[in-house]
């Protein structure tokens, strides 16, 4: 039997053209595959809260991301209160706040089937911040609180010169407001129901108050440590009078002499576990503290 030649370069051709076929079929099923696995893979931590605290949170997921490339950690502000409302409604994973939860806080999320647990992440000082032409350097807790109930309202009531007081403060929603309302106006007493003087203005944000008073040589506000810049002026406070007047810095914080410093949280629902627990073992330890310092905020002490 003769063979037709070129039949059988054609039936060699299209054996090839049907290899291809089957090649490029696997090659697409293998690659679809890899990417189905990849998202599966992907594990994502929503992240909450405080506006104090939400450069330091990004630039924590910024470098943890980099680190486990399937980690993404989603970051929003919005104030310490709206961080653990979410974690309360269970929409997110953890609740970053500047302040201590509220035992009705609390007794919510009890009631919502969660125990909320509590992760010291770092900490701050409140700084006092004027205009850089006010000539006031020190103030004591006593008189701070008398400024912002509206007690004194001019600056030559404290030696200043003659001017009107123009008190800032953050939205009701902040821990910074919270922090600052029991520690400073109320000095720390429950049974104290002193508030903010009706012609408080209430600002934002951080930003907010620091343009205020760059532009405003009556202001005078409070901020957290990390977000005090060189165009303010800081004050030193005394805890009372004839008490030695402090300024705000990492030293003074953890050796106790400052008197407004607090710690910042993060707060999860119940113990966290799995990636949520390897995120906050790693915020913790000595690297990630490097970015606490970095930012301007005071790092845990014999944090590994």
């Amino acid at each position: 039997m003769t063979v037709n030649p070129y039949y059988g370069r054609r039936m060699s051709t299209r054996a090839v053209l049907a290899c291809c076929i089957v090649l490029v079929l696997l090659l697409t099923s293998c690659q679809a595959g890899t990417q189905a696995g990849g998202a599966a893979t992907l594990q994502t931590i929503q992240n909450k809260g405080s506006d104090t605290i939400v450069n330091l949170a990004l630039a924590w997921s910024e470098e943890y991301s980099q680190l486990y490339p399937d980690v993404q950690i989603a970051v929003t502000g919005g104030g310490s209160g709206t961080g653990i409302a979410a974690l309360i409604n269970n929409t997110v994973d953890i609740a970053n706040a500047s302040r201590a939860m509220k035992s009705e806080e609390i007794e919510q999320a009890q009631a919502n089937g969660m125990d909320p647990i509590e992760h010291v992440i770092a900490g701050d000082a409140i700084a006092i911040v004027t205009n850089l032409e006010n000539p006031i350097n020190q103030l004591t807790i006593a008189q701070l609180s008398a400024i912002f109930t509206g007690q004194v309202r001019n600056w030559k009531e404290l030696g200043g010169e003659d001017r009107p007081i123009v008190t800032l403060s953050r939205e009701t929603n902040s821990g910074t407001h919270v922090y600052f309302l029991e520690r400073v106006i109320r000095d720390g007493d429950k049974d104290n129901d002193l508030i903010f003087s009706r012609d408080t203005l209430l600002m934002p944000s951080s930003e907010g108050i620091s343009n205020e008073i760059r532009r405003n040589p009556n202001a005078i506000g409070y901020d957290g440590l990390g977000y005090v810049t060189d165009d303010q002026k800081v004050l030193a406070v005394a805890e009372s009078e004839g008490a030695p007047y402090v300024m705000p810095s990492v030293e003074t914080v953890q050796d106790g002499t400052y008197p407004i410093a607090r710690p910042l949280f993060m707060y999860t629902a119940g113990e966290p576990t799995g990636t949520v627990k390897d995120y906050l073992d790693w915020i913790q330890s000595s690297e990630a503290q490097k970015i606490v310092i970095r930012l301007g905020f005071v790092p845990l002490t014999g944090g590994e």
